[in-house]
């Protein structure tokens, strides 16, 4: 997280130079905050990097897809990785440029291929045959050529959690290594799409350069015997997936990760091929926390609960990952502290947003939730018919509403009873 960005200024924890227990007042709980500047920090990190080499930076639409926060990239000349025809209009309608646009995505529908083909996307990341027929069909109805990459399963292991592994033989994406040579042949005898990149994503959050950098040798040596096939491989898009350390882990620099994948690159003899990165966590995670306040205290026969006004509908990382959030008082007490599960009110047994967490704290208190800039918001529900949090940007000493809090009246909005 940067520190700039999340401070502690006078015993109260600051984002920038606004105060948490400022934002809770003004704006209300449950309450996302985000930092600019540690927005601005991280994507610096990837362009540096990036800089006097054939590399650009797609951001992943869907670990945040706040219209301010994809501005925010996109002023500063980013590109974006969507997974819908909705996130492809979030980043038009933020600034960004559709030319700079990957579409991924394991089942795009024929009216999200007609969408991104009107727009003029960069490429298409293309997961199976079918979807391959698919907008073959789409794309010369329409009288055009589909630009296209094959997304490439390697069969590495990237060691995180099985649900945010992508790049095994058990996953649903991707084409088979072992068939993608003659996938690329398919594609190549398709008149209405050019070949133009090949893609490889092997997962999420991980925190190790070994997983990236044994796909990666994988996906060269295909590339070499694609082209050695006939077709021309223009850019190799190396995915995303790289963590950020919500408790004790150690992922790698974000600058050394990007010049290590690119030295492998040209030290293979690809120096020569644009290479896109598509970080998503890695740039918005650490520049999020979710502001709570507690509710309740309860004693239990076996734990004690701190009910706070955040749920799983808030916040779903915990309950569906059983991953880990740091939690942390907004304005710390000196008083002895005791261990809570920090609960919410949704009526289930899973809507937990931390587990055994030593505090000192009484009812009224405020919390904050650290690392929440990433899946977090964007995994957000209505269950319980909850409204979903308001969303704040700070930028410097001023606090922006990017997003208005939802109100009950606007859950139901577009329902309608029998007329009898």
């Amino acid at each position: 997280m940067s520190q700039s960005a999340f401070t502690y200024v006078d015993g109260v924890l600051h984002v920038e130079g606004v105060s948490a227990v400022t934002l809770a007042e003004q704006f209300g709980t449950p309450l996302y905050v985000y930092s600019r500047a540690a927005l601005t920090d991280a994507y610096a990190a990837y362009a540096r990097a990036c800089a006097g080499r054939r590399a650009s930076v797609h951001v992943a639409v869907k670990a945040n897809s706040n219209l301010a926060v994809l501005n925010v990239f996109a002023r500063l000349g980013a590109g974006f990785d969507i997974v819908s025809g909705g996130e492809l209009a979030r980043v038009l309608a933020a600034g960004g440029k559709a030319e700079n646009v990957v579409f991924s995505g394991v089942g795009k529908g024929a009216d999200e291929m007609r969408e991104a083909l009107d727009a003029g996307v960069k490429c298409f990341n293309v997961e199976s045959i079918p979807e391959l027929d698919r907008l073959n069909a789409v794309a010369g109805a329409l009288g055009k050529r589909a630009p296209v990459s094959l997304r490439v399963n390697p069969d590495v292991d990237p060691k995180t959690h099985p649900y945010i592994s992508t790049g095994l033989k058990a996953n649903k994406f991707g084409v088979a290594f072992d068939e993608a040579r003659a996938t690329y042949r398919k594609a190549a005898a398709l008149p209405h799409l050019d070949v133009v990149g090949i893609d490889c994503h092997i997962g999420s959050q991980i925190t190790e350069i070994s997983p990236y950098l044994d796909a990666l040798d994988k996906v060269l040596e295909l590339v070499e015997q694609i082209e050695a096939d006939g077709t021309s491989i223009h850019h190799i898009d190396v995915g995303g997936g790289l963590g950020i350390t919500y408790a004790n882990e150690t992922p790698p620099e974000i600058e050394s990760f990007v010049r290590t994948l690119l030295e492998r690159i040209e030290t293979r003899g690809h120096g020569h091929r644009e290479v896109f990165f598509e970080p998503g966590r890695s740039v918005t995670g650490n520049a999020g926390v979710l502001l709570t306040r507690v509710e309740f205290l309860k004693a239990g026969e076996e734990k004690n609960f701190a009910i706070v006004d955040a749920a799983m509908n808030d916040l779903a990382r915990p309950a569906m990952y059983q991953a880990y959030h740091a939690i942390d008082m907004v304005v710390p007490r000196s008083d002895a502290s005791k261990v809570y599960d920090v609960v919410g009110p949704v009526c289930e047994s899973g809507d937990w947003l931390g587990r055994d967490r030593s505090l000192a704290v009484e009812p009224g208190d405020l919390l904050a939730i650290r690392s929440a800039g990433a899946y977090s918001f964007t995994m957000s529900s209505n269950y319980n018919t909850r409204p979903r949090a308001a969303e704040v940007m700070v930028d410097g000493t001023e606090a922006h509403v990017v997003r208005a809090r939802e109100t009950v009246r606007e859950l139901f909005a577009g329902e309608s009873i029998l007329p009898r």
